[in-house]
């Protein structure tokens, strides 16, 4: 399997192109603020067809290029109904001092073609199987995507803002809840296996088993503990 990333933009928003090999079909996760370049570097360099992109949530630093690289190789792209209509009023989204010094410099807007993910459900896109879960707390529409574990590699699990190395997502903004947050990271992160490879919206990779033991917020949740560190406020 490829899985190519690269930072795009001010907020160094992961961006991600999935496929079984090079010079195959590919899905784009987060396809975020300045990363259309990127997307079409890695493409012809992997010798990728994108056949979809899939959203982890609707912040404008996951979702700008949405519509221009859907646009230029005419693909759906997935998002969960709860942040869908961030692609066309991310200034609601992130509160208007923040949204504000952006919206200038970007055009908003749902692809031609968006559909919508559910909680539970299995996309098969690529010759690949993402399973995705709802995980609220970020935003109230913020999903994850997992990959099954093979004999080659193990299962690999694209977090978005949900859990990074070392942290989380900051729940500050319009939609956030540090509550749901502790809730989503107990239901979703938790019953994962240590070995899982977890590739997040910002920051380094790291595994479940390397968050279980030096996250604190991880570690809080699964002793059972309510919301002891503060809530991050870094980032988008």
């Amino acid at each position: 399997m490829l899985i190519a990333g690269f930072p795009a933009g001010a907020w160094g928003t992961n961006c991600y192109l999935v496929a079984p090999a090079a010079g195959e079909e590919c899905v784009i996760i987060d396809p975020g603020h300045q990363a259309a370049p990127g997307v079409e570097e890695t493409l012809r360099k992997h010798r990728l067809k994108p056949v979809a992109v899939v959203l982890t949530h609707g912040h404008i630093d996951h979702v700008a290029s949405v519509v221009p690289v859907c646009g230029a190789h005419d693909v759906p792209a997935w998002i969960h109904p709860a942040d869908r209509y961030m692609m066309s009023d991310p200034e609601k989204a992130l509160g208007r001092s923040i949204g504000a010094q952006l919206l200038g410099e970007l055009t908003v807007g749902e692809p031609d073609d968006l559909r919508e993910l559910s909680d539970g459900s299995t996309l098969e896109l690529a010759g690949l199987e993402f399973s995705v879960a709802h995980a609220p707390g970020h935003t109230k529409g913020s999903v994850t995507f997992r990959m099954p574990e093979s004999p080659e590699i193990p299962s690999v699990f694209f977090s978005g803002d949900l859990l990074f190395a070392g942290s989380i997502g900051r729940t500050d903004l319009p939609g956030g809840d540090h509550a749901e947050m502790l809730e989503s990271l107990a239901r979703v992160c938790l019953p994962l296996d240590d070995s899982t490879v977890v590739l997040s919206g910002h920051g380094p990779q790291t595994t479940i088993g390397r968050e279980r033991a030096a996250n604190p917020y991880l570690r809080e949740v699964a002793a059972g503990q309510g919301a002891g560190s503060p809530a991050p406020r870094r980032g988008m």
